[in-house]
């Protein structure tokens, strides 16, 4: 009923294995979700992840603050996209938290980088950005973002950035942050997001929603970033899980 369109649980905070996840996703009523890759040296435990489960994807990406690992080239994302099980390009964008504006063109070089893998795989992005959303938008225009398509993950940012990704044709995929009572800006760009141009996601280990908020994340949760935009858009819960469902299987091209 509900997809985790985001998610990390390849990361060492899941030493327990996978099945006790799993068993929580279905409890919860949680039919898939795509772990996400942020950089090359872990991607074949992204990979495996996708490959033992039916109901689980993988991407491939490096992560915009990822440093000191193995930088991706165009030809080789191409070439991992290949993969059956492998659907997006990413976790990728721009992320200026920790460091100074002029400091970051590395970055933009390796957005860039990922914005041509995706077109030419024919696959979307996983689009990240912190404290960086106009050069974000600025290089998806440049670099022909809106080719590939794909999703602006864990959106923290204002309805003028969510309209202008919406412009482009990407996706809006909201985490727990948005059923934290100090998120009221992002609640009203979650009211106004078209409901078929959403997803639903928990960037878990992190960000876990009300309740379980200060806890570690994981999939299942993903059913309370639901509740929360049924609630704030005053509709019911089984219709925002068909819809973010269905655009998870339209972007990603999965099979339902």
């Amino acid at each position: 009923m509900f997809i985790d369109s985001h998610c990390h649980i390849d990361f060492p905070d899941f030493s327990e294995g996978l099945p006790p996840l799993l068993a929580n996703m279905r409890a919860a009523r949680v039919d898939a979700a795509l772990c996400v890759s942020v950089n090359l040296e872990n991607f074949p435990r992204v990979l495996a992840v996708a490959e033992a489960h039916p109901n689980l994807y993988a991407s491939v990406g490096v992560h915009p603050d990822h440093d000191g690992g193995r930088e991706p080239d165009c030809g080789e994302l191409v070439a991992l996209a290949r993969h059956p099980r492998v659907v997006a390009i990413g976790e990728t964008g721009l992320d200026y938290y920790r460091m100074a504006r002029e400091d970051v063109e590395w970055q933009r070089r390796r957005f860039r980088t990922h914005i041509r893998a995706a077109r030419e795989a024919t696959k979307p992005l996983i689009i990240h950005t912190r404290n960086a959303a106009e050069d974000t938008l600025s290089i998806m225009r440049e670099a022909g973002a809106e080719q590939a398509g794909g999703v602006m993950h864990c959106f923290t940012e204002s309805w003028e950035v969510a309209e202008a990704a919406l412009a482009l044709g990407f996706y809006i995929s909201f985490s727990g942050i948005v059923t934290f009572k100090s998120a009221k800006d992002l609640k009203e760009v979650a009211r106004r997001v078209p409901l078929e141009r959403m997803l639903i996601e928990t960037d878990s280990p992190y960000l876990a929603p009300m309740p379980h908020r200060g806890k570690r994340n994981e999939p299942a949760y993903v059913r309370h970033v639901a509740e929360e935009i049924a609630s704030l858009r005053g509709i019911a819960l089984e219709q925002v899980a068909a819809a973010t469902s269905k655009n998870f299987h339209d972007l990603f091209k999965t099979a339902v």
